[in-house]
């Protein structure tokens, strides 16, 4: 914990080296997701529910997204650019290092200009939460939480998974872009909204709906049992084959020469 705090200083001092063009670079990413917010407000003013939920309930959905994916993605920027480790060699210096290959590429890059948008989800937060008609008890709290905590971890396992598939590709798969930043972009509404079948895929195959609309439907009282409570601990199953293929990659890894 000690090396991840120093290299987290020290990336966020190196960043802050030209202040304004950190600022501006940051104010770009709050102002790229504060059109999606935008979206979702015109779809309101002429609906008043979709699927059966409210604008404040949208919005508490789109925050929890928002929030897990812009701190997995700004703390495991190092996965989204291990294509670029991979082929100007520098991953070779990794394995030459008596430390976990991983959490080398965790340290070597966070992109602290996501600061954007964490600020624009912390914000709706403040909106949304006490507009959203919760009852906020303990166990509510404790459940938003799980949903964004989890939540960040699934995104950090589809950013490692991306990298895993790197190291047989060589070059990054632009296909993956479809769970990450589509991921953020559809999770904007409760995944319920887009069918059956989405669902489903996005229930048992990338678990996304697990941290996302089942916890809602608990927070928001219309569903009793716990179970929808622990659903965002039962996604971070999802890690598991993200780190196997990893490895197993990493056992097939040759180095590009570079």
């Amino acid at each position: 914990m000690g090396l991840y705090i120093k290299y987290f200083a020290m990336h966020l001092k190196s960043q802050m080296q030209y202040k304004v063009s950190f600022c501006l670079t940051a104010l770009g990413q709050f102002l790229v997701s504060f059109s999606a917010f935008l979206g979702i407000y015109f779809m309101f003013t002429h609906f008043n529910t979709v699927e059966g939920f409210t604008f404040q309930e949208t919005l508490l959905c789109f925050a929890v997204v928002l929030m897990a994916f812009s701190l997995a993605e700004m703390l495991g920027r190092g996965f989204d650019l291990f294509p670029r480790m991979l082929g100007n060699g520098e991953f070779d210096r990794a394995l030459v290092r008596p430390r976990n290959v991983i959490f080398q590429v965790l340290l070597s890059q966070m992109d602290f200009s996501r600061l954007g948008r964490v600020i624009q989800a912390a914000l709706v937060f403040v909106y949304a939460i006490p507009n959203s008609g919760v009852l906020w008890t303990w166990d509510k709290v404790v459940t938003l939480i799980l949903m964004v905590t989890c939540g960040s971890l699934v995104f950090f396992g589809l950013f490692l998974l991306y990298a895993a598939i790197s190291f047989f590709t060589v070059e990054g798969l632009e296909f993956m872009n479809i769970f990450t930043d589509g991921g953020r972009e559809f999770g904007r509404y409760p995944f319920s909204v887009y069918g059956e079948n989405i669902l489903r895929f996005l229930t048992y195959i990338i678990p996304l709906a697990l941290f996302q609309i089942y916890p809602l439907l608990y927070l928001l009282g219309r569903v009793t049992s716990r179970l929808y409570m622990l659903l965002p601990l039962v996604s971070l199953l999802f890690l598991v084959p993200c780190v196997l293929l990893f490895r197993l990659g990493l056992r097939r890894y040759k180095s590009t020469g570079s």
